[in-house]
């Protein structure tokens, strides 16, 4: 039996699609720049604001998630008592 090949099991086509993400993600960084935002607070009008503060979210989500581990993390035969 051959072993059907999907389209991320070539590397090059995995290149591509990164090339491609980042590319665009530094368009729309550019074209923030650009745009007039109608702030509600003033710090909301600086450029890229909102990729900073999302970014910044995510990492503090998972520091966290790992901080709660220490208190949630049961041990490995917990449900077969």
């Amino acid at each position: 039996m051959k072993k059907e090949l999907k389209i991320f099991d070539n590397p090059r086509n995995v290149t591509i699609l990164l090339v491609v993400f980042f590319a665009s993600l530094v368009v729309l960084l550019i074209i923030d720049f650009f745009i007039h935002k109608h702030a509600e607070f003033g710090w909301e009008g600086y450029p890229d604001f909102f990729a900073a503060y999302g970014f910044i979210s995510c990492v503090a989500l998972i520091y966290i998630a790992k901080l709660l581990r220490l208190f949630v993390k049961r041990d490995e035969d917990y449900y077969e008592r």
